[in-house]
């Protein structure tokens, strides 16, 4: 099941409304990369393991 990461989700100064979705390593690796380019956090083991605790299971798409 792919995994889904919404940056709505948490609070944030700039109100980033990005979501991202795809397998569980790509989410993870893409979120790292949104978050330090754009929140400015460092991007480091603990927040991969914040952002893999973040995820959620994909909604299913209706047909």
């Amino acid at each position: 099941m792919r995994k889904v990461i919404d940056c709505r989700d948490q609070p944030s100064e700039s109100n980033c409304t990005l979501t991202i979705a795809g397998e569980e390593d790509e989410v993870v690796r893409a979120a790292a990369e949104h978050v330090a380019s754009v929140h400015g956090h460092a991007n480091d083991a603990e927040l991969r393991t914040m952002l893999r605790s973040a995820l959620k299971d994909e909604a299913p798409a209706h047909a």
